[in-house]
């Protein structure tokens, strides 16, 4: 079966699947390259409100496929770079939804993500220093940005695996859900960020990325936008809101 990302659009929801069945959907140069455009094209789809990425079957990712690092490792870790910086560049809110294996580039995929659930039995781990490769400083710095530096620290010296539940505990991950379970979760988590203002969300992410050059710029969006308004009148009308921004608007 051949490598590939597949993609779908429902109940305003982009949801992304890594299929490489033969090797644990490990991540071929050709899917590398693949990301980021569809991303911008996702991103792009005023129908989309929020992404989901996730692995075919019963693990998410594990990694690069070994063989791209054969020819130029360079390049190689080049393309995930690149991916995984269009994945955090992403405007709109992304979850990564695990199962088994989220391992070195699986990691790195996950870690660009806003958020990121995991079902019970899933593994974490960040393996560079089993191949001798030095790991991205973007990477490594947004590791340490969610899990801290004595996690990242253990992480990257030892190439060890972690479990769901250190990973909660350490913050990689932000919630465990039982086996079988995650799927729904998910339908229902992404349900409440369809129905949220887009503005708060894009405003938020630019804040919590570390953006600092556009405070007036939202302020500016949120006076014209009419979302605080609506959101009031609807509190206190007791119904539900009708949020108009869009990141395309």
């Amino acid at each position: 079966m051949e490598p590939q990302l597949l993609h779908r659009v429902a109940d305003s929801v982009a949801t992304v699947v890594i299929r490489h069945p033969a090797k644990r959907n490990a991540m071929t140069a050709a899917m590398w390259r693949a990301l980021p455009p569809l991303l911008d094209a996702l991103a792009a789809d005023p129908e989309v409100r929020a992404l989901v990425l996730t692995g075919d079957g019963a693990t998410f990712c594990a990694g690069a496929d070994i063989s791209t690092l054969q020819g130029s490792p360079e390049e190689a870790q080049g393309l995930a770079v690149a991916a995984e910086e269009a994945l955090a560049a992403f405007p709109k809110p992304t979850l990564a939804a695990v199962r088994g294996h989220c391992v070195g580039g699986g990691s790195q995929l996950a870690a660009a993500c806003d958020l990121r659930f995991a079902e019970q039995g899933a593994l974490f781990g960040v393996t560079p220093a089993k191949l001798g490769i030095v790991y991205p400083a973007s990477s490594t710095r947004r590791l340490v940005s969610l899990v801290g530096p004595a996690t990242a620290k253990y992480l990257l010296f030892s190439g060890e695996l972690i479990d769901a539940e250190r990973a909660l505990r350490t913050g990689l991950v932000d919630e465990v859900l039982p086996e079988g379970e995650l799927g729904k979760r998910v339908a229902e988590f992404t349900r409440i960020l369809t129905a949220r203002s887009q503005l708060t969300q894009a405003a938020a992410k630019e804040f919590a990325n570390g953006r600092t050059d556009r405070d007036e710029h939202w302020v500016a969006r949120a006076r014209e936008s009419g979302d605080t308004a609506e959101g009031v009148a609807a509190f206190l009308e007791r119904r539900s809101p009708r949020f108009t921004w869009t990141t395309s608007g």
